[in-house]
């Protein structure tokens, strides 16, 4: 079961995921950007718990709720290996530049190719796949056996994330796109940050990327 509240920071609208196990009623949630206590009425009206918080990168608008959740929860924060940069500084998190200081003070980092899975969501088995670009620590989480990956802002329907923030590249997202997200079955539904959902056969086949997965861009 996916349920993707919309929370806003600085009027930026963000997806969040609970990605829950139906059997158990037990599962994670991707990306809390804000709004910290309308994600727990979330849980309480859906009556799911939460085993850990995923974020696919340390921008802001995606960590936002991430540390008053984990301290009323006592759950851990996952996040890529390279994201301390991101949970320790407010100007690469982009937090300062709102007038903010978001910090998270606990975070488990993780490595390309760890698998996420907990006893109590049996039906759950996330893959991080680091697909760096946006950010240094941007990562997709792919369940393989549901036909389904987290993205981020790594790609959106029709776009992808931007690259002129602290660590991003554009060169180095593209190919995280081309070799990390469009060989991924095309079934594959993507759920990104700031768009609706797609299929990695859409934007395979689609005007951005298509001619790239042709093999007529370099």
């Amino acid at each position: 079961m996916i349920i993707h509240p919309v929370t806003v920071q600085e009027f930026i609208p963000t997806n969040a995921y609970f990605y829950i196990d139906e059997d158990t009623r037990h599962g994670v949630l991707i990306d809390p950007g804000a709004e910290a206590d309308r994600l727990l009425n979330v849980m309480k009206e859906q009556d799911f718990s939460l085993q850990a918080i995923l974020l696919t990168h340390g921008h802001f608008d995606h960590i936002g709720a991430a540390e008053a959740l984990r301290q009323k929860l006592h759950i851990p924060v996952f996040m890529h290996e390279n994201g301390r940069e991101y949970a320790q500084n407010p100007k690469w998190n982009l937090s300062a530049a709102f007038g903010e200081e978001c910090i998270l003070e606990d975070i488990t980092c993780l490595k390309d190719g760890d698998m996420i899975e907990f006893p109590q969501a049996p039906g759950l088995h996330l893959k991080l796949i680091h697909t760096p670009g946006h950010t240094t620590d941007g990562c997709i989480y792919y369940d393989e056996a549901r036909h389904v990956a987290f993205v981020g802002d790594t790609i959106f329907a029709g776009s992808f994330g931007r690259t002129d923030f602290y660590g991003g590249d554009e060169g180095v997202l593209f190919r995280s796109i081309r070799d990390k997200i469009l060989t991924l079955p095309e079934e594959t539904v993507l759920l990104s940050g700031h768009s609706e959902e797609t299929t990695v056969g859409t934007e395979k086949n689609g005007p951005i990327w298509g001619h790239w997965a042709q093999g007529r861009l370099s």
